[in-house]
């Protein structure tokens, strides 16, 4: 791949979560999702021929084998996400790999290695970082527009009605902090850096997974961030922010596509602050390219992605019955 040309994506399952990058590359002249690979080659020709892409494969290993895919989406279920980026590493792909990347720091930097290791760009896909509006929020708090930031709140919840959904499947790594709640810990930690303890409580499903998640991360400067995260309330998102001169709410801070206001709050006054809308998903997938073509350092990278993993494992530890 040259840098004029578009990275050339696969796409390591045919998963439902797949639509939106398939969307976004259509959108985008930086990236072509040029093939699709399935442990069953007849689904794989059925999604090929229904998305407009030029090749599917009969297995994960025949995809990661055709010379004429340059990276690979891996869309996954949790518990593959590590197993299946290291074997595209080593295959000489970069990876984009769907959230969670992995539910400890030690899978996490298994997998950075073989990124380092294979002269590859691992990223894990947190679309909600690309967007314009968690620049601004991130702008606004390191400006200091609400003063010392003293607390925060972050939920992302919807029912989940199926209970033979893969995330609510143990086997699989599903659990409402892996799905929604990694959302709410990494926009904490973003805002607020690594947290220096955390503390969490679970409600489990029958399946044995947590159905709902509540945490509490405590980080410098006696700094106290606290999220819920679960399959059994209704559809929800919010972020907000106290600080010590005003506040900042944001109504959608990880599906930004849902619509919501940003509003910042000073002095007594409340006012919307206007956010540039724009894919999400697009910029994801160009900000990978131009760091597959070391145009730009990942966004997120190892440091981020083991901190990630490094706060999720603390959590369910936490959460753990005696």
């Amino acid at each position: 791949m040259t840098p004029d040309e578009p990275l050339r994506l696969g796409l390591l399952s045919t998963a439902r979560i797949n639509a939106p990058i398939v969307a976004a590359a259509r959108a985008s002249d930086r990236v072509d999702v040029v093939a699709v690979g399935s442990r069953d080659a007849a689904r794989a020709d059925a999604y090929a021929r229904e998305h407009g892409i030029e090749r599917a494969h009969a297995s994960y290993e025949a995809l990661l084998a055709d010379p004429g895919v340059d990276a690979v989406y891996v869309s996954l279920p949790n518990a593959l996400h590590v197993p299946w980026s290291v074997r595209s590493l080593e295959a000489g792909k970069h990876v984009l790999c769907e959230k969670p990347l992995a539910p400890d720091a030690d899978e996490a930097e298994r997998a950075f290695d073989a990124a380092d290791a294979a002269r590859c760009v691992l990223m894990e896909a947190f679309m909600y970082r690309h967007h314009p509006q968690t620049a601004q929020v991130v702008e606004l708090v390191r400006g200091g527009a609400i003063g010392r930031v003293r607390a925060a709140r972050a939920d992302f919840t919807f029912r989940l009605r199926d209970p033979s959904d893969i995330r609510l499947d143990a086997g699989l790594g599903g659990g409402a902090l892996m799905d929604v709640g990694c959302y709410c810990v990494s926009g904490l930690r973003l805002l607020l850096g690594e947290p220096e303890r955390v503390v969490g409580e679970q409600v489990l499903a029958p399946t044995g997974v947590d159905e709902s998640f509540h945490g509490t991360l405590r980080f410098a400067d006696d700094v106290v961030g606290q999220f819920v995260a679960s399959f059994a309330l209704p559809q929800h998102q919010q972020l907000e922010l106290l600080g010590e001169g005003g506040s900042i709410f944001v109504e959608a801070p990880w599906r930004a596509d849902w619509g919501g206001r940003l509003l910042v709050t000073r002095g007594g006054r409340r006012e919307a602050t206007p956010v540039t809308p724009d894919d999400s998903y697009r910029l994801e997938l160009e900000h990978f390219a131009d760091a597959t073509q070391g145009r730009v350092e990942p966004s997120l990278g190892r440091d981020d992605g083991i901190g990630q993993a490094r706060t999720i494992a603390a959590l369910y530890r936490s959460a753990k019955p005696a």
